[in-house]
């Protein structure tokens, strides 16, 4: 078990990190920087970390432990049927994205140069797309996923509409408010991904 020390400068490297990551956008932060930041020796973080990629890692699931992810995908992981599963993933992970947007803007913009960086954004968005597997699979369960669509790429298609890129463009280029965002993006799974729900949708009206 890490000691009490020991779990304090981890997560102070760790916050030195997040910080620098977001306000640097990824440009420029080594592994001696966020040492620096966190007040400690760079030989010192390395007893921690021993490379960058396991410390970007561990720094994106340090934001899931701070802001209770877990809590967060409760509603989710307990519904009782796909479509209420469908709907409270999306609320969750939707309303998660502009709280860890910062990071994920430094790692995207990171990504295409910076390997450690592109495997540390892989790694969060795999977890992701667990999260719209097992919403596919909670619709196939109850023989409400639509027969246009194999559960492959029922989660496909799930996992591009919530991708960072295109909340990003949604609300901060379209702008679209936040609620709007979630209500739409909702709407737009449940007719695409669930059995009738286009029809009825259509049916209720505006």
């Amino acid at each position: 078990m890490m000691s009490r020390n020991n779990l304090q400068t981890r997560n102070r490297i760790l916050n030195a990190s997040w910080k620098l990551l977001e306000a640097q956008q990824g440009q420029g932060v080594r592994m001696t920087d966020i040492a620096k930041q966190a007040g400690i020796s760079r030989q010192a973080l390395y007893l921690h970390f021993t490379t960058r990629l396991e410390l970007l890692i561990a720094t994106t699931r340090y934001l899931d432990e701070v802001k209770n992810v877990d809590a967060r995908l409760a509603l989710s992981r307990t519904a009782e049927t796909g479509a209420e599963r469908l709907d409270a993933f999306i609320g969750a992970w939707g309303n998660y994205i502009p709280e860890i947007y910062g990071i994920a803007k430094a790692l995207l913009a990171m990504k295409d140069t910076d390997e450690a960086a592109a495997l540390a954004w892989n790694d969060r968005m795999q977890a992701v797309r667990h999260g719209c597997e097992a919403v596919i699979k909670a619709l196939k369960r109850d023989d409400t996923l639509s027969p246009d669509h194999a559960p492959k790429q029922a989660t496909d298609i799930l996992w591009t509409m919530l991708s960072v890129r295109n909340w990003e463009q949604l609300t901060l280029e379209c702008g679209w408010s936040q609620k709007k965002y979630i209500d739409r993006i909702k709407l737009l799974a449940r007719q695409v991904l669930v059995v009738g729900a286009a029809a009825a949708d259509a049916s209720e009206g505006p």
